[in-house]
């Protein structure tokens, strides 16, 4: 394996230069730490390629001292651009592109903006691929005039050809997110269409996706089948983001209802919906404890949740209201083991815990997914 130039100041990449099964190992043991007082913690499922999974870069743009522009990550817990030739963790076509825009980027002499000044254009860019080869580029610029916008969209298509849209995004807040709220479609539809677990998803600019082009369907896959759905239950999919897995689980189940507080990712997940003709599904636009407590106060049936939610884990107002329900089967898929451990100890109450299973998401880097698969403590 060749070895990254950055890796020492990027830190992006925790485990590099580590043989991958040690990796596998190192993840194994943290999650058995963690959890094994619980239940048995099965064998993690590693990911069958450990580079150039991703299908998602997010680039900054700046000046280095010499005023020569320069792209890269922020270097962890500042706001100073480490530019990066190439992420090895990236789709390399990925890579491709973005030495190509920056290219051209340079060429056509196109300012960088500054947040201190609020002066100058290109801020950041964003990259996504789908399965279906299909990729975005989406132009972040400080302001709402992107400068030479014609010839930019001409030049990127005649270098990238596999480029199917070209956004501009306006992001003026002085803030380290990456996208604004604001988006102009420069060249294609607005979006790339992936397929996952047999069904179609549109993802637009803002779409939260999973970024493991090999590993998301496993991750699901293992989610969905170890719940052991029922024809007549009603599911919620908690967190639901853009829909993938509680779309992915529509046709094992009579009804499913999502719940997300981020209003473009329902929007999406709406759009996902419709697209796959799914007709017993419906998504809410909603603070996901604030919904349940509502439904827990209206003795609403439900018999199955799934729970996807952020690092910080799920909050008792959820799962205090998801309890008084008392859903026969949660699936509770976790990208962070210690708030995982945490919220295990307050359901373990409620329920027994029949399956934890690792599922490695993130090769060379510390992160890693688990789903847990918990059960009412009458009905295991």
């Amino acid at each position: 394996m060749k070895k990254c130039p950055v890796s020492e100041y990027c830190g992006g990449c925790q485990y590099l230069g580590m043989k991958y099964d040690k990796q596998v190992e190192i993840k194994q043991e943290k999650v058995e730490k963690l959890l094994s007082s619980f239940h048995h913690v099965e064998k993690i499922i590693p990911c069958k390629e450990s580079l150039n999974y991703r299908n998602k870069i997010q680039i900054s743009f700046g000046y280095d001292e010499d005023h020569h522009i320069i792209s890269g990550y922020y270097i962890p817990n500042s706001h100073l651009i480490l530019p990066i030739e190439e992420c090895m963790l990236c789709d390399d076509k990925i890579n491709q592109i973005v030495s190509s825009v920056k290219k051209i980027i340079i060429r056509n002499r196109i300012s960088i903006y500054d947040e201190r000044t609020k002066k100058g254009c290109l801020r950041h860019l964003l990259i996504r691929s789908t399965n279906t080869n299909e990729y975005m580029i989406v132009l972040v610029t400080g302001s709402f005039n992107l400068m030479k916008k014609e010839r930019l969209v001409e030049e990127i298509l005649r270098y990238n050809p596999d480029v199917t849209t070209i956004i501009h995004n306006i992001n003026q807040e002085k803030s380290s997110s990456i996208l604004g709220n604001r988006n102009q479609i420069l060249y294609g539809k607005g979006y790339i269409t992936d397929e996952l677990c047999g069904l179609k998803f549109r993802i637009s600019a803002n779409s939260f996706y999973q970024v493991n082009r090999y590993q998301t369907e496993v991750l699901y896959n293992t989610a969905i089948q170890s719940l052991d759905l029922k024809k007549d239950d009603i599911l919620i999919d908690a967190y639901c983001g853009t829909g993938t897995i509680g779309l992915s689980c529509a046709e094992y189940v009579k009804k499913v209802i999502g719940v997300e507080l981020v209003p473009s990712a329902v929007k999406d997940a709406e759009t996902n919906r419709k697209i796959n003709q799914i007709e017993n599904a419906e998504f809410i636009c909603k603070d996901a404890g604030k919904f349940m407590e509502s439904l827990s106060r209206n003795k609403t049936h439900i018999d199955a949740v799934i729970m996807d939610p952020p690092r910080s884990g799920s909050d008792i107002r959820f799962m205090s209201s998801m309890v008084k329900m008392k859903p026969d089967k949660i699936a509770y898929i976790s990208c962070n083991p210690v708030t995982l451990e945490r919220d295990l100890k307050y359901l373990m109450k409620y329920y027994n815990i029949r399956l934890i299973q690792p599922v490695d998401m993130f090769p060379f880097t510390q992160h890693i997914e688990t789903v847990c698969i918990l059960n009412q403590k009458n009905k295991i």
